[in-house]
C-alpha cells in the first residue's frame, strides 16, 4: 500500500475534522466494548491493592492509561493487518482497508498515544515506570504474533493484563502473590473472549493464512473455551481465598459462571453474530466480578 492518503479529501477545517474523525476510527474511540474489558481487571487489581476505594490520582491514572494505550494498541493493530483488513468482512470498511489514512500517519499517532501513557506513567513510581516498559513491547509485537502462533490471544491476555501488577506497583510498591493470580485470571479471561472474537473471522482466517486460538481449536473450539471459562474462575477463587473474601465477592463469581455459560448457548452454532454478541456480554462479566469484589471490600 503507498503510504499517501488517497486525495479528494475537504479541505481547510472541513479536512481537519475529516482527519481527526479518521484518526478516532483507527484508534476504535467509536467502539469503547474495548475499553471495558481492559479496565475491569484493572479495577479489580485497583480495590483488591487498595483493600477499598483506591487512591483518585491512581484512578485516573489507569482509567485514562487504558483508554490512550487501548486506542495505540488498536492503530499499530491496524498498521500490521493494513495488507489483510480488506480480505476480511468484518474489517473491509477499516481507515487501512479504505485507505484513509496512511502509515506514516498511523505510526505518528501510535507513537504519540504511548507517549501520553508514558507521561501518565512517570506520576507513579520508578517500580511502575520500569514495569511500563514491558507493557509497551506486549502492545507493540501483539499484532504480529498472528503470522506466527496459534495463540495471539494468549498474547493479548498478557498485553492486557500486564497493568494489573502495574497496579500493585503503583499502589503498594510491591507486586505480591495475589496480583499474579489476578494476572493468569486476566489471560485467561481474555483468550475466551478473543477467542469468541476470532470465530466470527474465522473463514477468512483460514482462507488468507491468519492463525488464531479458533482457528487451532477447530472443531474442539466450544470445549475448549468451556475449559478456559472453567480455569479463569478457579483462579479467580485462588484470588478470593487469598483474600479471604466473603460471600459477595463469590455470588460475584456465580453471577460470572452464569455469563459464561450464556456464552456458550450464544456460540453453541458457531454463527458469526451470535459469537460477536458473545464476545460483548464479556464486558457485563467483568463488571458483575467487580460489583461482587467491590461490595465485599466495602462490607
Amino acid at each position: 500500500m503507498s503510504s499517501e492518503v488517497h486525495s479528494g479529501e475537504p479541505s481547510g477545517p472541513g479536512r481537519v475534522l475529516e482527519r481527526l474523525r479518521t484518526y478516532a476510527q483507527l484508534a476504535r474511540l467509536d467502539r469503547p466494548i474495548g475499553n471495558f474489558l481492559l479496565l475491569w481487571p484493572v479495577l479489580w487489581a485497583l480495590w483488591i491493592a487498595a483493600g477499598g476505594l483506591p487512591d483518585l490520582d491512581l484512578l485516573v491514572i489507569f482509567t485514562l492509561g487504558v483508554v490512550i494505550m487501548r486506542a495505540a494498541g488498536c492503530v499499530i493493530n491496524d498498521f500490521a493487518d493494513r495488507h489483510i483488513d480488506g480480505h476480511v468482512k468484518r474489517t473491509r470498511q477499516r481507515p487501512f482497508a479504505t485507505g484513509r489514512v496512511s502509515e506514516r500517519e498511523a505510526l505518528t499517532l501510535f507513537v504519540v498515544l504511548c507517549l501520553l501513557a508514558f507521561g501518565l506513567v512517570l506520576l507513579t513510581n520508578p517500580l511502575t515506570i520500569l514495569m511500563s516498559l514491558v507493557a509497551v513491547v506486549l502492545a507493540a509485537t501483539y499484532p504480529f504474533t498472528k503470522r506466527y502462533t496459534h495463540l495471539p490471544q494468549v498474547h493479548l491476555g498478557l498485553a492486557f493484563g500486564w497493568a494489573v501488577p502495574m497496579v500493585f506497583a503503583a499502589q503498594t510498591g510491591t507486586v505480591p502473590v495475589v496480583a499474579w493470580l489476578l494476572l493468569i485470571a486476566t489471560v485467561l479471561w481474555a483468550t475466551v473472549y478473543d477467542t469468541m472474537y476470532a470465530m466470527v473471522d474465522r473463514d477468512d482466517d483460514v482462507k488468507i493464512g491468519v492463525k488464531s486460538t479458533a482457528v487451532l481449536f477447530g472443531d474442539l473450539d466450544r470445549p475448549m473455551i468451556a475449559l478456559l471459562q472453567a480455569l479463569m474462575l478457579v483462579a479467580m477463587l485462588q484470588v478470593g481465598l487469598h483474600l479471604e473474601a466473603g460471600l459477595a465477592y463469590y455470588l460475584g463469581l456465580a453471577g460470572a459462571a452464569g455469563l459464561f455459560a450464556y456464552q456458550q448457548y450464544l456460540i453453541r452454532r458457531r454463527e458469526r453474530q451470535p459469537c460477536f454478541r458473545a464476545f460483548l456480554n464479556n464486558a457485563w462479566l467483568g463488571g458483575v466480578i467487580f460489583a461482587g469484589l467491590a461490595a465485599d471490600l466495602h462490607l
